[in-house]
């Protein structure tokens, strides 16, 4: 028996084998509980509709409009679907190549008497045996490459959730913040008419009167920047849920209160997050295809073979040819060797990818939590000044008409008041937001079933 006879059962004997690293889950060490956290295991928590803790009626809807027509969600949809199509393309369809061909000529000329009619028609069918596991570890990079996308439409869905609500809350602060100046406003008002009272009564003054006066302007002064981030807020929301802000503007002017939250801040503790947060598990994803295309980097280095052949048929001669078809790459090694350490280099960063990924969202989750924490210390505190002023003002009223207190000081309690009020509704603000970012840090709502279209 040959050498060459022998060296094709060895080849194949050889493609038992997969060459290439297997893919194994990374490892980051992690503490037993976030930082100001208990160690109190959250469980599953992808989905949780939570932004329903706000009891908001018009938020969960402009929430599941969101879900619906974002166009960074769609298009992390259209994501999936080109992964879809690019998983079919591997493994056996891309071992099988075939193609099937037919002519039918018809020709003459001056020099040839008549005309000539000739046809014909061939096959040739192909298969490339995977004897080093190229074409295996390919297909374990698509089949990841897809999962990553799958993860990606649920990244994009908490980018929405974090983007949608904080906008809202927002909104609402603003609305909030313009209400409580227009009623400094009036009050200004009304502490203008009285001093204006008192002047014509001899009982003050024209420096009275004046500083009266700069009050109320100062008051109708901050208006404008008001109503500017109000408007900003609305175009925010119009803009992630792809519709005209001119669809929205009366709904939402109608007004409402602050959302305030009624549910449960637990965050679970820091080995949740790599089951819970999309983004990270899509960074598991991203690494297993990574290591499969080192996997496939590496089977380029060793011999390919290819078993073809062909049958055709032409002016009722026919013909056929089979036979296998060896291909050992020999002057481009440097070349390939190249590309597979390329892909080695290529998964070590997505590993430190992973790694910084998962202490980006512990950091995140802590942060968000000691927000939460200390926004709620401080509403409370907010609460306290505003009975407190609302209760100085009553008195510095009833002196100042006395005479005992002077404008200039019945102003400044009046100012502080309205900077007291000010500051809760900025205080209500951030707790809200803190809450919403503590959810979207922890991994929650991304996993709920997709609206359906209007």
């Amino acid at each position: 028996m040959t050498a060459r006879h022998l060296l094709f059962p060895a080849l194949l004997a050889l493609g038992a084998c997969t060459v290439g690293p297997n893919h194994q889950a990374p490892i980051q060490p992690l503490a037993p509980q976030f930082a100001e956290g208990r160690a109190e295991p959250a469980g599953p928590v992808a989905d949780q509709a939570w932004w329903l803790g706000y009891d908001d009626a018009l938020l969960s809807e402009l929430v599941q409009a969101g879900l619906r027509q974002n166009l960074d969600i769609r298009t992390a949809l259209a994501r999936v679907a080109e992964a879809q199509a690019a998983a079919r393309s591997t493994g056996l369809p891309a071992q099988v190549t075939g193609t099937l061909g037919a002519d039918s000529i018809r020709a003459g000329g001056e020099t040839v008497p008549g005309t000539t009619n000739t046809s014909g028609a061939s096959f040739s069918p192909a298969l490339m045996l995977d004897l080093f596991g190229g074409e295996q570890r390919a297909r374990e990079a698509a089949l990841a490459g897809l999962q990553s996308a799958e993860l990606g439409v649920g990244t994009a869905r908490l980018a929405l959730l974090s983007a949608l609500v904080s906008s809202y809350i927002d909104l609402r602060y603003y609305q909030n913040a313009l209400a409580i100046t227009r009623q400094t406003l009036e009050t200004r008002r009304d502490t203008l008419g009285l001093v204006q009272s008192q002047r014509q009564a001899g009982a003050a003054t024209a420096l009275d009167e004046a500083q009266a006066q700069a009050a109320l302007d100062e008051s109708q002064a901050s208006l404008p920047g008001l109503e500017q981030d109000y408007y900003a807020a609305s175009y925010a929301i119009a803009t992630l849920l792809a519709k005209p802000v001119q669809t929205l503007e009366a709904r939402l002017e109608r007004g409402a209160a602050q959302p305030r939250t009624g549910g449960s801040a637990t965050a679970g503790i820091p080995a949740e997050l790599l089951r819970n947060r999309p983004e990270l598990r899509a960074a598991e994803a991203d690494l297993a295809a990574a290591t499969a295309r080192v996997g496939v980097s590496e089977a380029q280095l060793y011999p390919s073979l290819r078993l073809g052949g062909m049958v055709s048929t032409s002016e009722g001669v026919n013909s056929w040819s089979y036979g296998p078809q060896l291909s050992i790459p020999v002057l481009n090694q440097g070349l390939l060797r190249a590309d597979r350490n390329a892909a080695i280099a290529e998964a070590e960063q997505a590993e430190l990818g992973w790694r910084s990924a998962v202490l980006d969202a512990v950091e995140e989750v802590q942060s968000a939590q000691s927000d939460h924490l200390r926004n709620r210390r401080a509403v409370a505190a907010y609460q306290r000044s505003v009975a407190s002023y609302k209760r100085v003002v009553a008195l510095s009223r009833e002196t100042y008409e006395g005479g005992t207190t002077t404008l200039l000081d019945y102003l400044d309690v009046q100012r502080s008041l309205a900077e007291a009020r000010l500051k809760l509704a900025s205080g209500l603000r951030d707790l809200a937001a803190s809450w919403a970012r503590l959810q979207v840090a922890s991994g929650k709502g991304w996993a709920l079933p997709q609206p359906s279209a209007d």
